[in-house]
């Protein structure tokens, strides 16, 4: 990378390269929104020769996504091999003089603003505005069409008074001659190129990876390979998740996947270091694998949507392994090994700080189960009944309660009302008062009868349900009522009880809350216990 250099450019030749289609936009730029107001203002400081600023512009060989022309123009394409001239900083004013100079009509939103509508009053003032689109107050013969004043025939600049010649050309002049302060960083790699624009726009929103990512690993179709677009690919890959319901995963953890399967690391650097043939050359392997991981939790784990996973991040090592194995399914000892992984991940505070580089650490992890190892961890132990006592205050936003409704997921909920299988939708598990979560012994009871907000809003009261359940079946009723009614009509509701771990003889029958609380947070202790084996040494085990 060559260090940035301060270059003085002309007039013309800034004109010329944009119109050569030289000069372009880089998609993570934002649109032209400068109005034409803005534009005569840009113009007026040049014309009383005041800076404008420095625009600064990245010159290089790379091909980004979907680059945009100067205010959204036809310009020609970069030619084969030559370089692009992206504008890092500056484009509102850039783009604000080449339309307002060329009297380009700009669409967007719905409107077409003319920039050929930009006038210079000649007999203005050094106090009033030179440069103006306001001309119903002027006489006929005062002001001059911008575009007409730098590129209008002599019999146009004649048809004006012989006393207005001279400010004419002064004003002429002093456009065609200005020279344009520039910085230009020259052949430095993409990420170099955002940081940068990043630290420009310190007061707006910075890039994220996947921006860059998009902007770093765009291809262009060609005789030898398909167009490769990150953000098409990524939005396919999220309407194939879409049409099974299970939700969209985030560009992050996309990202992260294919860095740990290249570099077995997945920091920020990491990711934007990735070689550009490589990542392309693995995204479809990699987002398989993603399938894979997903199937995996909803299959093996009964893990139905996106919203209940604990953390996004556990995709990752997940998907890591089944790219590892190429889709195929685990055998019976990696099986056993995965889903320990992935309840001791969910079930501790894991992955709520330094994410990155605890994923590094358990892709070693995973490394090992592909061994048919047992790790060894540090965390996901000493779940027991009074642990879940202290730690259940029930809030979806907290990794623990979010492990504790995978469990309750994975046994399958049945309706008490009719047996049916209960319908878990990610749009119905947004928040801890959602469709699907029913507390067991409803609020508006225990409240009344004086229990403590920690009690009530807990896992251990939390069971899964259909809307139509528990808004206009349950209400307010104690337990011993509904189920009471329930009973009636279900002759297998003791069986259905089962799927979310209730039985009626925990004070279910006499609305003894105090021995449900205690029984129910002994059940999902047992439960935890069956998922997180207690063999921390390593060693081969057995299939």
């Amino acid at each position: 990378m060559q260090l940035p250099a301060p270059l003085n450019t002309p007039y013309k030749t800034l004109i010329a390269d944009i119109e050569k289609g030289l000069v372009k936009i880089p998609r993570f730029q934002r649109n032209f929104v400068w109005s034409r107001e803005q534009s005569a203002m840009l113009i007026d400081s040049l014309l009383k020769g005041y800076p404008i600023g420095t625009f600064i512009t990245w010159k290089t060989k790379e091909q980004l996504r979907a680059i945009r022309n100067l205010g959204n123009m036809s310009l020609p394409p970069v030619p084969d091999g030559d370089f692009t001239i992206y504008v890092l900083d500056g484009q509102q004013r850039m783009t604000s003089l080449f339309c307002a100079l060329k009297g380009v009509k700009v669409e967007r939103d719905g409107r077409t603003d003319d920039f050929s509508e930009i006038y210079v009053n000649l007999k203005a003032t050094e106090d009033e505005q030179i440069a103006t689109t306001e001309i119903e107050m002027l006489d006929d013969g005062t002001y001059i069409r911008l575009t007409d004043l730098t590129n209008g025939s002599l019999k146009v600049l004649a048809s004006f008074d012989e006393e207005l010649h001279d400010k004419i050309d002064q004003y002429k002049n002093t456009l065609l001659g200005h020279n344009f302060s520039i910085v230009e960083v020259r052949e430095a790699p993409i990420e170099v190129a955002t940081e940068i624009f990043t630290r420009i726009n310190v007061g707006g929103k910075p890039l994220s990876v996947f921006e860059v990512m998009v902007a770093k690993t765009y291809m262009p179709a060609s005789t030898n390979t398909q167009e490769f677009d990150l953000a098409d690919k990524f939005d396919a890959l999220c309407a194939e998740l879409d049409n099974i319901e299970y939700g969209e995963i985030s560009n992050a953890t996309a990202l992260q996947t294919i860095s740990l399967i290249l570099t077995g690391s997945c920091t920020r650097q990491d990711i934007l270091r990735l070689n550009k043939m490589e990542f392309v050359a693995i995204w479809q392997d990699a987002t398989q694998a993603i399938k894979a991981a997903i199937d995996f939790f909803r299959q093996s784990l009964h893990v139905p949507v996106l919203r209940l996973l604990p953390y996004h991040a556990l995709i990752a090592p997940i998907a890591y392994f089944f790219y590892k194995t190429k889709g195929k399914p685990a055998n019976t000892a990696q099986h056993k090994l995965l889903t320990d992984f992935f309840w001791r991940v969910g079930l501790s505070e894991r992955y709520s700080s330094a994410v990155e580089s605890k994923l590094t650490q358990d892709i070693r992890r995973i490394e090992q189960i592909l061994e048919d190892e047992c790790p060894e961890y540090d965390f996901g132990e000493g779940i027991n009944a009074q642990y879940i006592q202290e730690n259940g205050f029930f809030s979806t936003s907290r990794s623990f309660i979010k492990g504790m409704l995978c469990i309750l997921s994975s046994l399958q909920p049945r309706s008490f009302h009719t047996g049916a299988a209960v319908n878990i939708r990610n749009d119905w598990l947004i928040q801890a008062n959602s469709k699907n979560y029913h507390h067991f012994f409803p609020k508006a009871y225990l409240k009344k009868i004086g229990s403590d907000d920690f009690y009530i809003n807990h896992i251990a009261n939390i069971t899964i349900v259909d809307d139509f359940l528990n808004k206009r079946l349950i209400g307010a009723k104690p337990p011993s009522k509904y189920m009471r009614e329930f009973s009636k009509n279900n002759p297998a509701i003791n069986e259905h009880m089962d799927t979310h771990l209730v039985k009626m003889e925990w004070g279910v029958t006499d609305n003894n809350y105090d021995l449900f609380f205690e029984e129910r947070c002994a059940a999902l202790a047992k439960e935890v216990s069956k998922r997180i084996s207690k063999k921390r040494r390593r060693h081969k085990i057995s299939s």
